[in-house]
């Protein structure tokens, strides 16, 4: 199991020490490290300015939002940072929720499938460079049709100016669905759980063997990676140390999606905590993120983390290693904690 590092996206202003704990992960032997996006800081200047530092560890984006930015801006950006980093890069993407798609990037929401599969098929066109860029799909249409509203009907197929250092770079998909899950293991190299259960992941295995099945799938289970996020909280208080996890899991189940298109709350539900993820929801959105909180299970955190003290989170360890998961990714800004996982694991 390979161990990276996850940086996640920013909180109200940026992280402090976050060059410091690059530089320490690469030297403790880390493997990769990752920067996410929500609706404040972007994945990639983040991973660009502080991977500037780094000589060896893959840089990647865990995960960014599909519907940020056109399929060829991904691409530009995507070859852009495999340059500069000598061929270290990986494309994380996700599709996000319709509060935030049609919210935030006031882009429509439907047939999330669809558009990542053309959005993907795009991006290696451009990488593969072998003819100007046409793409006539249910999502996308490149160029622009004449007589399309605002068209000028001058669109030209291009070809990339910049020959990718690679012309197949690593795509991996963020999925917490079924479908999307098995999608991944189709079109894609890898697969980020943003919420992962070693031991209740019946689900996750049935629709990663589905997507490796399906005709022109890219990978194999052997050649495929699966970097889930772990949040690690050492502390002898095995309960202050869950107490840290409650209000993430919290505003995850309850408030990260709208009422009936929360897709957090659904990873929970298939893990067997549908009653109580159901009425953390009801709480937090009717404002009362206290009780929510508090309702959260010791147990669904001990689930999906490690919390308690280091002979714990080293004995749990096994599950871990036994599980689909080839990259643990360590949620952390600790460098304590990163120097303890690198001790326990590498």
């Amino acid at each position: 199991m390979k161990l990276g590092l996850q940086l996640g996206y920013w909180p109200a202003q940026p992280p402090q020490g976050m060059p410091e704990l690059v530089s320490e992960a690469e030297r403790l032997g880390y493997d990769s490290i990752w920067t996410a996006e929500a609706y404040g800081s972007d994945a990639f200047t983040p991973l660009a300015w502080w991977g500037a530092r780094t000589t060896r560890v893959r840089l990647g984006t865990d995960l960014a939002q599909l519907s940020a930015r056109t399929p060829t801006a991904t691409a530009m950006t995507a070859m852009t940072l495999d340059h500069l980093c000598g061929g270290r890069f990986v494309l994380g993407l996700g599709v996000s929720g319709p509060q935030v798609v049609e919210g935030w990037y006031g882009q429509p929401f439907g047939r999330p499938l669809e558009r990542t599969r053309e959005y993907v098929e795009i991006m290696r066109r451009v990488w593969a460079r072998e003819e100007p860029l046409t793409f006539d799909g249910a999502q996308f249409t490149l160029p622009v049709p004449a007589g399309e509203p605002r068209s000028t009907g001058l669109g030209k197929p291009l070809k990339s100016i910049v020959h990718p250092l690679r012309p197949d770079i690593p795509v991996y998909l963020g999925a917490e669905g079924p479908k999307n899950i098995a999608l991944a293991a189709e079109i894609g190299d890898g697969w980020f759980p943003i919420f992962y259960a070693p031991t209740n992941d019946d689900y996750a295995r049935r629709a990663l063997a589905e997507g490796f099945a399906a005709a022109g799938a890219r990978r194999t289970a052997e050649t495929f990676e699966v970097a889930a996020t772990v949040p690690v909280l050492c502390n002898d208080d095995v309960e202050a140390a869950a107490d840290v996890m409650r209000p993430f899991l919290a505003l995850y189940i309850g408030g990260m999606g709208a009422k009936d298109a929360n897709f957090h709350l659904d990873v929970f539900a298939r893990m067997g905590y549908e009653a109580e993820a159901v009425k953390i929801q009801e709480l937090y959105l009717a404002g009362d993120k206290a009780e929510a909180i508090r309702l959260v299970p010791r147990k669904l955190v001990e689930e999906v983390a490690l919390v308690g003290p280091q002979d714990k989170i080293r004995d749990e360890l096994a599950r871990w290693d036994e599980s689909l998961m080839t990259t643990m990714l360590i949620g952390t800004h600790d460098l304590a904690t990163i120097r303890l996982m690198a001790e326990l694991c590498l």
